[in-house]
């Protein structure tokens, strides 16, 4: 089976990543769920932090919101935090992801099992590293 593509269209360019249905199976139907619904359409990237993670998906703009559903917490032994990966964002509460995501910056073995990985970056890592606080994804796509 050949991985869906995600386009997010953004003022800075297009960021293009693959989604792992086959070894993330929750995650991925949630997340293709909100991108049928436009849910992130006109979000934005809340939080920029160099060399680690760009993250994004809060209605709220600030890292409190969500889509008002919880997923369980999804691992999978051979998705592993390396630079270009996607995973759910979440709070202490290891099932509390819900609309937000983050994308790797720099290999992140520390997040590794705690995170549900669920994707890769196969087209604009140079987009993703020109991300600044505040921009907004315009347009989120599934192919």
């Amino acid at each position: 089976m050949e991985n869906k593509i995600v386009t997010v269209e953004t003022s800075k360019g297009v960021i293009k990543f693959e989604l792992f249905e086959d070894k993330a199976p929750i995650t991925t139907k949630n997340f293709i769920e909100l991108v049928g619904k436009g849910f992130y359409n006109g979000l934005t990237f809340h939080r920029v932090e160099p060399g680690f993670v760009i993250q994004g998906g809060d209605p709220n703009g600030d890292g409190t919101g969500g889509s008002g559903k919880n997923i369980p917490l999804e691992i999978h032994k051979d998705l592993r935090h390396t630079k270009g990966t996607v995973a759910m964002a979440r709070s202490q509460d290891p099932n509390s992801a819900s609309s937000q995501f983050y994308i790797t910056l720099a290999d992140t073995p520390l997040l590794d099992d705690n995170y549900a990985v669920f994707g890769r970056v196969v087209e604009g890592m140079d987009v993703v590293e020109s991300i600044k606080v505040g921009d907004k994804m315009d347009k989120v796509t599934i192919k």
